[in-house]
């Protein structure tokens, strides 16, 4: 691991920390509504995208710990990420040509259903312990945009009042712990904060210094003048 990285990524599970325990706050003063249980994997197969810091720990996580499983999983990250490249390029040029409005391209992306490549043949996740932020919502109420939301499988009715997360404010502070690592790493990629990118491409991205921007710590050697 990068050095500059393990401070944030404290930061990180300090913030994951809190979004579990809101979770659980919701699923005890609701427990008639929130449905998960070992084996549900309908979040499993929804499609979102990750933030720099939260591909970057996955990634790490992956690396850490499932060497025995890397290769099966890297070969179900691809075919995954192949089938996302299209349905974003297909989405992409519909907008473009104007055939949809960005708004209609959303919600059509958000009913698209996908596997996760970190869940396994017992429907259980492979890297459940440091799953997204995503996942962990996933079941109770969200907003985003204004827009409310949550699972289908869930007993949480339209037109009642229920605690609901506010995935703007989610999104923002995992969008500043995402421009802290730039910052650290001085990175010469000062956009590099704002990337998005599927689990699939986080599990086979190699995020080594040259991709992160991290200025050479070693100058080439001058030649001597004769």
């Amino acid at each position: 691991m990068i050095a500059e990285l393990e401070p944030i990524f404290k930061k990180y599970e300090a913030f994951v920390k809190q979004i579990d325990e809101v979770f659980e706050k919701v699923r005890s003063d609701h427990p008639e509504c929130v449905k998960c249980e070992l084996e549900c994997a309908d979040c499993c197969h929804a499609i979102f995208d990750l933030t720099l810091v939260e591909a970057l720990y996955i990634n790490q996580k992956f690396i850490d710990t499932l060497e025995d499983k890397k290769t099966n999983l890297l070969e179900k990250a691809n075919r995954v990420d192949r089938k996302l490249h299209q349905l974003k390029r297909k989405a992409f040029k519909a907008v473009e040509n104007g055939e949809k409005s960005e708004e209609q391209v959303l919600l059509e992306m958000a009913a698209e259903r996908s596997r996760c490549p970190l869940l396994n043949k017992e429907n259980c996740c492979d890297l459940y312990a440091f799953r997204p932020v995503t996942c962990r919502l996933y079941g109770i109420p969200t907003a985003i945009g204004g827009h409310g939301h949550t699972c289908g499988l869930s007993g949480f009715k339209e037109g009642t009042s229920y605690p609901t997360v506010n995935l703007d404010a989610v999104n923002a502070k995992l969008s500043a712990l995402s421009q802290e690592i730039v910052t650290a790493l001085n990175s010469t990629h000062v956009k590099m904060g704002d990337i998005l990118m599927p689990v699939s491409m986080a599990i086979l991205t190699i995020f080594d210094e040259k991709y992160l921007g991290v200025p050479s710590a070693q100058k080439e050697p001058k030649e001597e003048q004769k």
